[in-house]
């Protein structure tokens, strides 16, 4: 029986972008989410993103990262397959990171959807919401 890591493995540090090549949120350590202002906005737990307050927001796959229809929302500079991906504009400078909030308790993850090869319509503020 094989063995199935208890956390998904991705490059540390990791920028993501939105369906217009609008670098939103970023990640030092593969572990935690933060908009470029420095503001926290979730953590990664298996290949699942999950907001500070529990709610399940989506899942991380081939460097996009996937609403909970399957539909993408962000895509790294190492996402492979998914929606055409437009010009990725340049990155601001990173704010000063904030304190990271107390995880709450995790809500159930959804099923999983079928993946789609469509920009979700949720804009990457709208995700974090």
């Amino acid at each position: 029986m094989p063995c199935i890591p208890s956390r998904m493995v991705f490059p540390m540090s990791l920028d993501f972008y939105d369906r217009s090549g609008i670098p939103i949120a970023y990640t030092d350590d593969g572990a935690h989410l933060f908009t470029f202002s420095g503001r926290p906005v979730g953590y990664f737990h298996d290949d699942s993103l999950y907001s500070y307050e529990g709610q399940h927001l989506g899942r991380i796959s081939n460097g996009l990262i996937r609403d909970n229809c399957g539909q993408v929302v962000f895509f790294s500079s190492e996402a492979t397959g998914g929606p055409m991906r437009p010009v990725r504009r340049l990155k601001p400078l990173k704010g000063l990171k904030r304190l990271k909030p107390l995880k709450r308790l995790r809500r159930l993850a959804p099923l999983r959807p079928m993946l789609s090869n469509n920009w979700s319509q949720l804009s990457g503020q709208q995700f974090f919401l």
